[in-house]
């Protein structure tokens, strides 16, 4: 155990020092140290290093046992090819770096041991032409020979950190899998390294080349992840490889629509992603909870770092019907290069290009970098996204379009200010003057029984105990079969189209009210991005061709669909479309 606090190890649950809790020895964080003798990077626990400054002794290698120099807190291989375009960005001579021992963290690389910043400005400032054709003209000639010894010698170093995070993830696997039938077990897999290498563990784990794999294609994922997916599903012939993947939407007309997704209105990972893998899901399991393995890891961002390695049933598990469970949590990049190249294991080719993720091309999380990797190796694409957003900045009213995409001003907007759509998600009313406790909402479209269906999860719909000449539609209370909703078509001035709804015999009218309220907002504004689908534990909720449609048979009444824990403002375009 060790108490992050104190930063010392200990056998007590309690540190005896500062009374705070202690953690297991997986989670003590680490630094990389260089070896000038035997030039390789070597990880250290950073309790060693502690314990060795403590005393006044030096660092030394594992190896040679000489004194080695603290590198960084995480760093990752470059690949020949990525040297050879770090080459051809500084005007270096070609092939000068193949020998060299090259890694990198963001922008830093560390040549041989040394650091060396290469500025964001060179990215902005490359010549896109000369650097496509130095690549076309010379990446024939990269060779994989110094790298592949450099690599040996990184595996040699760091032996015994490699056999303790295999070992711990093993066991961690083991445990969680043991809770959970075999045929309940699933492995996200996103064509990523991490996704990768969590594969390998649960399968080497438990012994079982069989389990189901669940790929979510995005209809954003890079050429090399879908090459890269061929290949692990050709060498996995004995697993149950699913793909999960939205085929009614299309990306690029749904950002003309609501908007491009930006870092905090990120609408694409629902409609893309997660919601087909709950398709997927519960086509194949219904309403059995399952265990998903999958490559988060605390160190990738802020918001990861908030997670815990297995949760169930919390706000951050998008997909309810499953829990979901992270063996590589505490690892670092580095780790999982280590893991990749001991176990020899294949993986996606955009990581010798110089890729740092592999998840959506054009998601707005993607650094400037990212954004100039794909320029040279995905030009088309590339184009056709930098001429979408230009023509959205102007059709918000953005000055100078071109300034607000290419600084990135566009990741951080939030809002549907200037979109014709954000009018859709306000819930417009007016309260009736004649009836008591019920509000006339304005509707964009016609009262249907679209509308109607849209309140099962208040209770029992029951048409037959509404006035039918007004077209009324009774909901009961599931438990006391006592009217709580009154709903109906209406005629109001100023509206095209509306509804009445009347809450009776409850003591809370405004938060039945407001619910009710939430629902008219999905009818409205709803533009299939599925979050309801993968919210629903039971599997009642779908989109049927262009309706959302709720079954009642399935529904249990819950009303998470309805609860602001789950889905602020009832409806996820109120985050996406909301203007100030």
């Amino acid at each position: 155990m060790w108490c992050p606090t104190c930063e010392i190890k200990t056998n007590e649950p309690v540190c005896t020092v500062c009374q705070q809790k202690t953690v297991e020895d997986i989670e003590i964080p680490i630094e990389v140290y260089w070896c000038n003798e035997c030039s390789t990077p070597v990880i250290m626990s950073r309790d060693d290093v502690k314990s060795c400054l403590i005393n006044n002794k030096p660092v030394v290698c594992p190896v040679c046992s000489c004194n080695m120099a603290y590198l960084a807190t995480d760093i990752k291989p470059v690949f020949p090819e990525e040297r050879l375009l770090l080459e051809l960005l500084e005007n270096r001579e070609i092939f000068s770096l193949q020998k060299a021992n090259v890694w990198a963290h963001e922008n830093k690389y560390y040549i041989d041991g040394k650091k060396h910043i290469v500025s964001l400005k060179k990215f902005e400032d490359a010549d896109i032409s000369y650097l496509q054709q130095g690549i076309e003209a010379n990446k024939l000639k990269v060779s994989y020979d110094e790298f592949n010894v450099q690599i040996d010698r990184f595996i040699k170093y760091n032996r015994k950190r490699f056999n303790n995070i295999k070992y711990e993830a093993h066991e961690f696997i083991k445990r969680e899998a043991g809770k959970y039938q075999e045929d309940n077990i699933v492995l996200s897999f996103s064509g990523g390294k991490d996704s990768t290498v969590v594969a390998d563990l649960v399968i080497k784990a438990l012994g079982n080349p069989y389990l189901v794999h669940i790929f979510g294609d995005t209809t954003l994922e890079f050429p090399m992840t879908m090459e890269y997916a061929k290949r692990y599903k050709a060498s996995h012939a004995l697993a149950d490889f699913l793909t999960a993947k939205n085929r009614e939407q299309i990306f690029l007309d749904v950002c003309k629509d609501i908007g491009p997704p930006a870092r905090m209105m990120r609408w694409c990972c629902s409609m893309f992603k997660t919601g087909p893998i709950t398709r997927v899901i519960y086509e194949n399991y219904r309403n059995e909870q399952i265990l998903t393995f999958y490559g988060i890891r605390k160190h990738e961002s802020v918001s990861r770092s908030k997670y815990n390695r297995v949760e169930k049933g919390s706000e951050s598990v998008k997909i309810q019907q499953q829990t979901v469970a992270a063996p590589i949590f505490y690892w670092t990049d580095i780790d999982v290069w280590l893991y990749i190249f001991s176990e020899k294991i294949d993986f996606n080719d955009a990581y010798r290009l110089g890729y740092d993720r592999v998840g959506c091309w054009c998601c707005p999380n993607n650094n400037s970098r990212a954004q100039f990797l794909s320029k040279i190796y995905m030009p088309e694409q590339a184009k056709v996204w930098q001429d979408f957003l230009i023509d959205f900045a102007k059709k918000i009213g953005k000055p100078d379009a071109e300034e607000y995409v290419n600084s990135g001003k566009w990741k951080a907007r939030q809002g549907g200010n200037g979109l014709a759509s954000a009018s859709d998600v306000k819930i417009q009313f007016t309260n009736c003057t004649s009836e008591e406790h019920a509000k006339i909402y304005k509707l964009t479209k016609p009262y249907s029984d679209e509308l109607i269906n849209m309140f099962v999860p208040f209770g029992r719909v029951a048409p037959e105990l509404g006035n039918k000449l007004l077209h009324e539609v009774i909901v009961l209370d599931i438990k006391t079969n006592v009217p709580i909703l009154s709903i109906q078509p209406f005629s109001q001035d100023g509206y095209n189209y509306a509804v009445k709804i009347k809450t009776m015999n409850v003591k809370k009218h405004a938060d039945l009210q407001r619910m009710a309220g939430y629902q008219v907002r999905k009818y409205n504004a709803c533009r299939q991005c599925l979050k309801c689908e993968s919210l629903c534990r039971s599997g009642a909720i779908s989109i049927i061709g262009d309706e959302y449609h709720i079954n009642a048979e399935k529904c249990v009444h819950c009303k998470v669909c309805v609860n602001q824990k789950y889905l602020a403002g009832g409806c996820m375009m109120d985050k996406y479309l909301r203007t100030k």
